[in-house]
Formats: structure tokens, sequence, C-alpha cells
């Protein structure tokens, strides 16, 4: 293990879920963390807790509050995230949010916030990024958090799938220009994953079997194996990928629906 040891991550919205389990992980593969949050500290807290307690060797961490979708805030925690470990290797774009409603209800400004969470935070995170990966001289790795929505769609949910398929776009468009200077962006999409943003299906055991039975592997999938995912491609092993949404999804994406050829 330890393939991020001395390695300086921040990562976005991790004091629950996935952006947690990220945490957790990188911290066994031996690198500095910082950890965002908004609002109260108390999960970042538990997050840095369980970090400490999950690494096999030296390592810190550093709790990091910040709204993504602020341009300042975001320039401040980048401030003093290098401050604390002196520079920027990897940035994982994790902090997301979603509002459902049919769309012909939907509220702009409630369009508008998912948009400027999902889509304007990672940008400008990206963009922050860039700057001190260009200023190091030395490459660096940009990783986003998105999902299966980028190429399903999803009624009631149009503004997370919109964020979703916007940051597909931003993931390739990034790659392409900045290869030439060694920066890689990659993302990853979760399919059914067991976090508290899916709390309404995973705690009603018959809208859980709902969702799993769309699942080719048969399950939801777990935070830790998201997270397992995301250390690949931050790690030199993915040295030659980059531009690319890595499905993880339990084979949501193999159009399950098609499991019994019942168009032929």
């Amino acid at each position: 293990m330890e393939r991020l040891k001395g390695k300086n991550v921040l990562i976005t919205g991790a004091s629950s879920g996935i952006g947690q389990a990220i945490a957790i992980r990188f911290a066994q593969e031996g690198a500095n963390i910082g950890i965002n949050y908004i609002g109260g500290p108390e999960g970042a807290e538990q997050t840095q807790q369980q970090a400490k307690t999950a690494r096999v060797s030296d390592g810190r961490e550093v709790l990091l509050k910040a709204d993504v979708s602020n341009e300042q805030d975001v320039k401040a925690m980048f401030d003093a995230f290098t401050a604390e470990f002196g520079s920027v290797d990897v940035l994982i774009n994790n902090a997301g949010i979603q509002k459902p409603s049919p769309s012909d209800q939907m509220e702009a400004a409630d369009f508008d916030r998912v948009i400027a969470v999902n889509l304007r935070g990672p940008f400008l995170c990206s963009r922050e990024a860039l700057r001190h990966f260009l200023k190091q001289g030395k490459g660096g790795v940009i990783l986003n958090n998105s999902s299966v929505h980028e190429i399903i769609p999803k009624p009631h949910y149009v503004s997370y799938s919109v964020t979703k398929g916007g940051m597909e776009n931003m993931t390739k468009t990034l790659a392409l220009e900045y290869a030439d200077r060694g920066i890689r962006v990659n993302a990853v999409g979760p399919g059914a994953i067991v976090t508290p943003i899916n709390s309404a299906w995973i705690n009603n055991e018959k809208a859980r079997q709902e969702v799993e039975s769309h699942i080719p592997l048969g399950r939801a999938g777990e935070a830790r194996e998201i997270a397992s995912v995301f250390a690949f491609l931050a790690s030199d092993e993915a040295s030659y990928i980059t531009g690319q949404t890595v499905f993880a999804c339990g084979g949501l994406t193999l159009c399950p629906e098609f499991r019994v050829a019942w168009s032929s």
C-alpha cells in the first residue's frame, strides 16, 4: 500500500460519504490530507480521527471549511492548504448536492444552487489547483467525483444530471488542455452507493430492493469501493490514464433492462 506516501491531497466534501471514505483510504496510502467541509465541523473531525487511525506511517490532516461555490472561499482554502503542506499534488472534487423536483416545478434558485456546488465548485477548485500545478512545475492530478448520470437520464433530478454531464466535458477538456504539462484529469462515476445522500432508499427495505434489482451485480456499492478507484487513479499506476470517467456502478451503465433479450 502507501502508493501516495508524501503526496498532498485536497478533498472537497470530505466530512461524510464517499469523500470521507476517500480521505480514510488516502491516509492508508500515506498521503497528507486536506479535509474540506461546510457547516459544522463534527463530520470533518470524525473523518480526521478515522484517517489518523487508518494510517500505517506518518502523515497529517488539516480541516478546511469552505463553500466550494464561493470563489473567495476556494482561494482561501488553497492558501491554507499550501501554507500547511507547501504544495498541492492531487485535488479531488467530491463535494456535491442534489435537489429532487419534477422539472416543471423546480425553483430556479434550487437549480442554480446545484449548478453552483456541483459544477462551478469543481471548476473553481480545478482552476486553483491548475495554477498551483503550473507554478510548481511538476504536474499534478485532478479527480472528479461524477456519477452514472453523466450518461443515464435521471427524471426529477435534471439539475443534478446536468452537472454530471458538464463534469464529463470539463474532465475531458482540462485533460486535453493540460496533458502536455504532466497534469492528469479523470473522473469516477459511482452508481448506487450506500452513503447518507441516498438514505431515502437505503433505509427503506422495499425501496432498496427496487434499486438493487436494477444493478447487474445485485447490490448497492460501498463508499470504500469507490475510494479504492480514486486511490488507483491518483497513483502512478494510472500514469497513462487521462480524460476518462471510470464507472464504478455494479454494471448500471450496461443497460441492465436488456439482460433479457426482450427486443429481439
